[in-house]
């Protein structure tokens, strides 16, 4: 069988010089997809669809008519992205057998681009969660684990497009990110995950959470290969009213040989030293540090004072956006329907008592409870005024202090499944996003990278902040670190 590159810059060179054509690519994806079946990582394989994108694909090839770097890669897509005429199901009984009509943006784009979609991914169910255990389709195994007997989680809430990513069944996938949730499975599973600036990309099509926090994120093996997706996908969209206005500039990252960090100030932010730290990140975090400041960057402490309380911020927020977003999910218009309902307020309990899980349902209670009348102030509105204030600490850094910051993604490597899942899901998610969901409450860019395998073999790995629109930058010097540590990629 044929080898492909490992990065979309080479598969489409190779295309363009016909050294390897669309049918050796979808003979290689679709067996890798079905060696790793077991891992669970897709819900839906969209094998007719991305036929028929292949066969576009290489008429144009054939034709010296090219869409670009896209054109014939094969990519995955979360299952809260709307894809017409196939089904999207947030892993959830609600929408099990929901089809929409029409695409997310994000993902028309990367069609329009010549992109492939070989399927969508499995996910916590309408992404709350932290560990891609909480589906209907079942959990997502994580590919570094050492056997069955008591495997890794694959992190969440976008587990399966990480796990999509890592083991080879796509170059790209997109991923949600409210909390963390692109970055997390990304540092569990070893691959790049970036949380871009909000509004940088369309929300239009992406299942809403917590609309004042999601934003699409992208994973892939390599930084260049982030850029190319970043690149095809970011802008302005007339159908979504938060994205920013301004036209993208694609980003054009230099030569690794070319970057300097000479001048650049990187802050490790106090408050970021949890004491449920593994000691292990703890030392990847140093030896990061190390590394910039021989290479002429100055690494300075720094304080971030009202991150400590992002947690409870977002458990707030979170909950009040889920109990309203959830709302509209009243088996009536669509989503599950209950049979034999005696009347509307039987329909609308019973659909809702099945259609949703135990995570879900908890959360619109939580949600109710802090919007009532009674709590609105004490909860609600203290929240957002403590989400500026975390939102201020991260612009005060920035203005002059640090260019970037550097912090761990995650507290350890991987959990194995036994030890997450005997740990409530408000629990897991407060310790397992710890480091990524202040990024979140600013709406600012963070990325993640693989640097090193712990004594376990997992990976362990770090994750950069940048202030608003700083995405240039951010993965300047993450090309310049990934080159430096050169994470050894598993090969399935």
């Amino acid at each position: 069988m044929k080898v492909l590159p490992r990065s979309i810059k080479l598969l489409a060179a190779q295309l363009r010089e016909k050294s390897v054509n669309c049918e050796e690519i979808s003979t290689v994806i679709s067996s890798t997809v079905q060696k790793t079946k077991n891992l669970n990582a897709f819900i839906t394989v969209t094998e007719e669809c991305a036929e028929k994108q292949w066969s576009d694909s290489k008429e144009r090839h054939k034709l010296g008519k090219s869409l670009g770097d896209l054109d014939g890669v094969p990519i995955a897509v979360k299952d809260n992205f709307c894809t017409k005429n196939i089904r999207t199901t947030c892993a959830s009984r609600m929408l099990r057998f929901f089809t929409p009509t029409y695409n997310a943006t994000v993902y028309e784009r990367l069609a329009q681009r010549g992109a492939v979609l070989v399927g969508k991914t499995n996910m916590d169910e309408f992404a709350m969660g932290s560990g891609a255990t909480d589906s209907i389709f079942g959990p997502v195994k994580n590919p570094w684990s050492d056997g069955e007997e008591n495997w890794r989680i694959s992190g969440g809430s976008s587990g399966g497009s990480a796990v999509a990513v890592a083991t080879g069944s796509c170059y790209a996938a997109l991923g949600s990110d409210t909390g963390g949730s692109t970055r997390n499975p990304a540092s569990y599973c070893g691959v790049v995950g970036l949380k871009p600036t909000y509004g940088l990309l369309s929300r239009h099509g992406l299942i809403p959470l917590v609309n004042s926090l999601d934003v699409p994120g992208i994973l892939t093996r390599s930084v260049e290969d982030c850029t190319v997706v970043l690149n095809a996908i970011a802008g302005p969209d007339d159908r979504d009213s938060t994205t920013l206005k301004s036209p993208h500039k694609p980003i054009e990252l230099p030569p690794v040989e070319k970057i300097s960090l000479r001048g650049l100030k990187v802050g490790i932010p106090a408050e970021y030293h949890s004491p449920e730290m593994a000691e292990n990140v703890s030392e990847t975090w140093k030896f990061v540090a190390r590394l910039l400041e021989e290479a002429g960057a100055t690494v300075t402490d720094v304080s971030l004072p009202h991150t400590s309380s992002s947690i409870a911020v977002y458990s707030v927020l979170n909950t009040c956006e889920v109990a309203s977003n959830m709302a509209r999910y009243d088996g009536i218009e669509f989503g599950h329907r209950a049979e034999d309902a005696s009347s509307t307020e039987k329909l609308y309990a019973e659909s809702r008592a099945v259609g949703f899980n135990h995570v879900v349902k908890t959360r619109i209670l939580s949600g109710n409870f802090f919007l009532l009348r009674r709590n609105y102030e004490n909860y609600f509105m203290q929240a957002l005024k403590v989400r500026r204030l975390i939102a201020q600490d991260f612009q005060k850094v920035f203005h002059g202090e640090c260019h970037l910051l550097l912090t761990p993604t995650t507290l350890s490597e991987a959990p194995a499944h036994q030890e997450f899942v005997g740990h409530s899901n408000r629990d897991q998610c407060a310790v397992q996003d710890f480091c990524t969901q202040p990024v979140n409450m600013a709406g600012i860019p963070a990325i993640s990278l693989p640097i090193r395998l712990s004594e376990n073999n997992l990976p362990l790995s770090l994750q950069l902040i940048g202030p608003r629109l700083s995405e240039s930058l951010l993965l300047t010097v993450a090309r310049w670190i990934e080159h430096t540590v050169d994470f050894q990629h598993r090969v399935y």
